[in-house]
């Protein structure tokens, strides 16, 4: 459970993700998991804005996670009955 204020609010913890290296992708049971090299730093929430998580990476790692996501998603349509596509 997600830590509360004394309002009741939900307080969220924020990260700025830098994606270092993408490792292996694998899918299963409704999920599509990565293996990652990754620094995670806390970012501080700015202001009004609504609290919210930053993942960066090179174009050349944005490239491998389509590719890799492209041929996930193919698997799991391959998978599929033919109805439920």
């Amino acid at each position: 459970m997600w830590p509360s204020g004394a309002s009741g609010e939900t307080h969220l913890k924020t990260y700025h993700i830098e994606l270092q290296r993408l490792k292996a992708a694998k899918q299963g049971n409704g999920l599509v998991e990565f293996a990652i090299d990754a620094q995670m730093l806390p970012q501080a929430a700015g202001g009004d804005a609504t609290p919210t998580s930053v993942l960066s990476m090179t174009e050349a790692n944005a490239r491998v996670l389509l590719a890799l996501l492209k041929t996930q998603l193919s698997d799991v349509d391959k998978r599929k009955a033919r109805s439920q596509r």
